[in-house]
């Protein structure tokens, strides 16, 4: 089993940028597929952004892209999620999530550990 804990949320004005991290502990992290997932007041749990065990496949829901990278250092057990040019509309409650083996997947199902969140806010 593996432990998830995100840091880096907090209030950004629209067009700023926060970058989250995700660490991990409790199991060899690059045996780990792993995901961002975010989830708005009153609206359901969405796709963010994804990325392979070693790194060199990422992809991100369309909402997102161009704007958030996700990357890994599998040194430091630790997930990324940069984002930029945030919007009103990026505010949620963040979670990292993993996935043992090489998932590449934007289902929630799918990832069997989940860390608690993290709060975004944008300002508009």
């Amino acid at each position: 089993q593996v432990q998830l804990v995100e840091s880096g949320g907090g209030l950004v004005q629209a067009g700023g940028s926060l970058r989250l991290s995700c660490a991990a502990s409790g199991r060899t992290f690059s045996n780990y597929a792993m995901g961002w997932f975010r989830q708005a007041p009153g609206k359901d749990r969405e796709f963010v952004t994804g990325i392979n065990w070693d790194g060199s496949n990422t992809y991100s829901a369309s909402s997102v892209k161009g704007r958030f990278i996700t990357s890994r250092d599998n040194a430091k057990n630790t997930v990324y999620l940069q984002m930029n040019s945030l919007k009103p509309e990026d505010t949620a409650v963040y979670y990292c999530a993993a996935a043992a083996g090489d998932l590449q997947s934007g289902l929630s199902d799918e990832y069997p550990y989940w860390g608690q969140g993290t709060q975004v806010t944008v300002s508009s």
